[in-house]
C-alpha cells in the first residue's frame, strides 16, 4: 500500500483539499511503474482499462479500505495514459467511465490570473458548470470560487448527492476549485458541498449557474445556453448604428408573472407569451420593453430584486432558450429589450451567496458595510477583485448570451453612499473620512465603460434618487458613465401635482416647472414605475381626483405631459389603460376592463396615439438633451393652471407647441404666444371623444396672428378643453 493511513483517512472523511493528488493515475516516484487509485464507496471491484493505446496495461485495483478506497500498481508502464474505470457495484451493476481524476485542469494560469485581477470578462465561460468534450469524452467541468473552504465536492443526481465521489481540487492559490466529470448530461442537477473554514458542511448552489430548479427547490441544472438560433442580426446592426440620445424611446415596464396569465394559477411561459407581447407592444407603439429582474430569485414577492441566480433567467417561465426566444421575437417585431439588473445587494439565503465558504466572501464581514437594513439583504464587496469580476461578467453575460439592449441598474444610490439609510455610528467612512463608497463608484464607472464599449448601442440606466453629480457623464470627466438616469424628482413632483384636487393646483404649479431647472444636468428618463402603484399607493388612475370622467381626463393629461416633456419615457404596465386596482404581482392585469368601459379603452387608444405621434415627430426626441430642444412659452399662469411650451429639433426644422389646461374649466379665447405666424394644426387633443373626452377644441387648427404675447412674435386665440393637453404643429400637414 502506497497511501498512508492519514491520506486514506482524509479521503474517507472527505477532508482532503486536493483529492487529485491522491486519486487517479500517477507515475511512481522511482520511475518503476504507475499507481492508480479510486475512491468509490459503492464499488465491489475496480479495474483500469486503457482506451487509446491497447498496449498499455489493464489491471485490477485492490480494495485497501472497506469504505471503497482502491489502489493498484502496474510496472508495465511508467507514464500515465488515458483509461476507463470498470466498476462493479455492490448490487452487481457494471459501470464503465473515464476517471474524473485523470483530466488536467480546465482553467489555465491566465484565466486564474485575470480572475484574481477582476479582469476575466468571460469568467462565466470558465466557472460554474461548463459542458465540454475533453479527449473525446463528453462531460461537464465544474469550477467554483471558495478560497476559504477546507474541501469542496460536486454533488448531484448523478452521484446520489454524495460528496465522497467528486471531490474537487484547489488550483494553486486562486481559491478556485475544479473538476471535470465525464458523462454528466445536460439537465443534471447539482450543488456544491462545502466544508467551510470551520469544518462545517453546507450545500451551496452555483453562483454561475445557468438554470435552476423552480423555487422552493434550489439546485442548479447543467445547461448550455449558447446554441439558440438567433435571427435578430438586422436589429443588432440597427442598434449599433443608433444614437440613443437622438432617438425615440418609450419604454413599457413589465413584470413577467403578472402581465398576462393563462388563468388564476398558471402563468404563460416565455415562449408562449412572446407572440402576444410582441403584437401588443407593436400595436401600442412602444419602442422598448423593460422587464423587472428576470434573473433567478427564490422569493417571488421580491419581484426579482433578491437575486439568487445571477446568470440564469428564472425557471418559473421556462428554459433559458425560452427567454432567448422571447427576446428574439421582440427584436424581430422592432422592440428593444431592457432588463433590471441588481448589483446592489443579494439575499441572505444560506444556500446561495451569503457566507459562501464560511466567510463573508461576496459581502462585507462588518454589517456596517455589508448589510442593508431596509431590505434585510447583503451588500457586495466591490473592493474585492473576484466579486467585481463576478458582477462585470454578469452584465456582459446578459448582453452576449441574451442580446439584451439595456441594463437598468437598481438602487444605485444605495451603492454610492456608505451611510445610505443609516444613522450616525451605523456606517464606516471611506479612507478620506467621507460617505462616498469609493469602490462602488469605481465599479460603476468600469461597468458602464465595459458594457458600452463591448456592446455599442446597449444603454445603461441608473435608478439613482439623489443629486449625485454627473451620473450620465463620461468617466473621463468625472462622471459615472451611465447612458440615462431615471428622473425620480420629476416622477414624485408630477404625481404629487396630478393627485391634487384641481382647485389647489394653482398653488403647486412649481411641481411641473421645477424639473426644467435641472433637466440639462443629466440625460433623464421620465418614469412612472411599478414602485408608484403598489403597497397601498393605489393605481395611477385612482390617484387622480374627481369622478371617473375627471380621473381619466387627468390620466390622459398626465401621460401626454410625460410624453411631451423633454426626456425619454417609461410607463408601468396597466397604466396605459387605467388599471383600476394597484399592481398585484400575484395576479394578471385586469384586461377585462377593456371590455367594460369606454374610459379604459379611450386611455389605451390615447397612449397608442401618443406613441404614434411621438415616434413620428423628431421635435419630441431629437433635442431631448439639447438646450435648444425646449423653451417655455408661458409657465406663469398658475391661477388658471395653464402651461405652454415648445419642443423642437436643435436646428428648429421641426417644432410643436404644447398647451396644458389642468383644471376642469374650459378656457375660451385663451391667447397663447407662438414663435411664428401662419396656420398651426391641432395635431393632438387629449380631450377628443375617441379617448373618452368632451371633444372640445379648435376645429382642426388656428392661425397665428401678428400679435405679440409671452415674449413671442405671434399668437393665437385658442379653446382649451377641460383637463386637457393640446399639441399644435405648424403647417397643414
Amino acid at each position: 500500500m502506497i497511501l498512508t493511513t492519514e491520506e486514506i483517512t482524509s479521503l474517507i472523511r472527505v477532508q482532503h483539499s486536493c483529492a487529485h493528488q491522491l486519486l487517479g493515475m500517477h507515475p511512481l516516484g522511482d520511475g518503476s511503474g504507475i499507481v492508480a487509485r479510486v475512491f468509490w464507496p459503492r464499488a465491489m471491484s475496480v479495474e483500469v482499462v486503457p482506451v487509446h493505446e491497447k498496449n498499455k496495461p489493464q489491471f485490477k485495483l485492490k480494495r485497501i479500505h472497506d469504505h471503497g478506497v482502491f489502489e493498484g500498481v502496474s510496472t508495465e508502464a511508467n507514464a500515465v495514459y488515458a483509461y476507463d474505470l470498470l466498476i462493479t457495484t455492490h448490487d452487481g451493476t457494471v459501470i464503465r467511465t473515464r476517471d474524473p481524476y485523470s483530466f488536467l485542469p480546465t482553467l489555465g494560469e491566465t484565466d486564474l490570473y485575470l480572475f484574481a485581477q477582476g479582469n476575466e470578462r468571460r469568467i462565466y465561460e470558465k466557472l460554474g458548470a461548463q459542458a465540454r468534450t475533453i479527449d473525446g469524452v463528453p462531460g461537464v467541468s465544474f469550477a467554483v470560487w471558495a478560497p476559504n473552504a477546507q474541501r469542496v465536492s460536486v454533488v448531484g443526481n448523478f452521484n446520489d448527492w454524495d460528496g465522497r465521489y467528486h471531490m474537487m481540487r484547489l488550483l494553486n492559490g486562486s481559491g478556485v476549485w475544479e473538476i471535470f466529470i465525464p458523462g454528466i448530461p445536460i439537465g443534471a442537477h447539482y450543488k456544491f458541498e462545502i466544508r467551510n473554514c470551520r469544518g462545517a458542511i453546507s450545500l451551496k448552489t452555483d453562483p454561475y449557474g445557468f438554470f435552476f430548479e423552480c423555487s422552493p427547490k434550489n439546485a442548479a441544472i447543467v445547461w448550455d445556453n449558447r446554441n439558440f438560433d438567433w435571427t435578430d442580426e438586422a436589429w443588432l446592426e440597427k442598434r449599433r448604428q443608433r444614437d440613443p440620445f437622438k432617438s425615440p424611446m418609450s419604454i413599457y415596464e413589465i413584470h413577467m408573472g403578472s402581465w398576462m396569465k393563462k388563468n388564476e394559477y398558471e402563468s404563460f411561459t416565455y415562449r408562449e407569451i412572446a407572440g402576444r407581447m410582441a403584437e401588443y407592444l407593436k400595436k401600442m407603439g412602444f419602442t422598448h420593453a423593460e422587464f423587472l429582474p428576470v434573473a433567478e430569485h427564490a422569493f417571488y414577492p421580491s419581484w426579482g430584486y433578491q437575486v439568487t441566480g445571477f446568470f440564469a433567467p428564472t425557471s418559473r417561465f421556462g428554459t433559458p432558450e425560452d427567454f432567448q426566444f422571447l427576446i428574439n421575437t421582440l427584436h424581430e417585431a422592432g422592440i428593444g429589450v431592457i432588463t433590471d439588473w441588481v448589483p446592489a445587494h443579494f439575499p441572505r439565503d444560506d444556500w446561495a451567496l451569503a457566507n459562501f465558504d464560511g466567510t463573508a466572501l461576496y459581502e462585507h464581514e462588518d454589517p456596517r458595510k455589508g448589510a442593508h437594513q431596509d431590505w434585510g439583504t447583503l451588500i457586495f464587496n466591490y473592493g474585492r477583485h473576484e466579486v467585481r469580476n463576478f458582477l462585470l461578467a454578469n452584465a456582459l453575460f446578459w448582453c452576449e448570451r441574451f442580446h439584451i439592449d439595456g441594463l437598468r441598474v437598481d438602487a444605485v444610490a444605495s451603492m454610492l453612499y456608505l451611510d445610505y439609510s443609516r444613522k450616525e455610528g451605523e456606517w464606516v467612512p471611506n479612507k478620506f473620512g467621507g460617505r462616498e463608497n469609493l469602490e462602488a463608484v469605481e465599479f460603476l464607472k468600469q461597468f458602464n465603460h465595459v458594457v458600452q464599449t463591448e456592446f455599442p448601442g446597449v444603454v445603461t440606466i441608473a435608478e439613482e434618487s439623489t443629486a449625485w453629480p454627473m451620473v450620465t457623464r463620461p468617466p473621463y470627466i468625472g462622471g459615472l458613465g451611465f447612458t440615462f438616469k431615471w428622473n425620480m424628482g420629476w416622477m414624485h413632483d408630477t404625481l404629487s401635482y396630478f393627485s391634487r384636487d384641481s382647485i389647489y393646483r394653482k398653488y403647486h404649479q412649481n411641481d411641473l416647472t421645477f424639473a426644467m431647472l435641472y433637466h440639462h444636468n443629466e440625460n433623464f428618463i421620465l418614469p412612472i414605475s411599478h414602485d408608484e402603484i403598489v403597497h397601498g399607493k393605489g393605481s395611477l388612475a385612482r390617484k387622480m381626483p374627481g369622478d371617473d370622467w375627471q380621473k381619466f381626463a387627468n390620466l390622459r393629461a398626465l401621460l401626454a405631459y410625460q410624453w411631451l416633456f423633454p426626456g425619454k419615457i417609461l410607463l408601468m404596465m396597466g397604466c396605459e389603460f387605467g388599471q383600476s386596482n394597484e399592481w398585484n404581482a400575484n395576479a394578471s392585469l385586469d384586461w377585462s376592463l377593456l371590455e367594460q368601459g369606454r374610459y379604459h379603452i379611450g386611455a389605451q387608444r390615447f397612449v397608442q396615439q401618443l406613441n404614434a405621434f411621438y415616434r413620428g415627430e423628431p421635435a419630441l426626441w431629437e433635442g431631448d438633451y439639447d438646450t435648444n430642444g425646449f423653451f417655455w412659452i408661458d409657465c406663469t399662469d398658475a391661477d388658471n393652471s395653464v402651461l405652454s411650451f415648445v419642443r423642437q429639433t436643435p436646428d428648429g426644422s421641426h417644432r410643436v407647441a404644447v398647451i396644458l389646461n389642468l383644471t376642469p374649466t374650459p378656457r375660451y379665447n385663451y391667447r397663447v404666444g407662438l414663435p411664428h405666424g401662419g396656420y398651426w394644426r391641432e395635431a393632438l387633443n387629449s380631450d377628443a371623444e375617441a379617448y373618452g373626452g368632451s371633444n372640445q377644441g379648435n376645429m382642426g387648427g388656428v392661425t397665428a396672428e401678428d400679435y405679440q404675447i409671452h415674449r413671442q412674435p405671434f399668437s393665437a386665440s385658442l379653446t382649451l378643453p377641460p383637463l386637457s393637453v393640446l399639441v399644435l404643429r405648424p403647417g397643414n400637414v
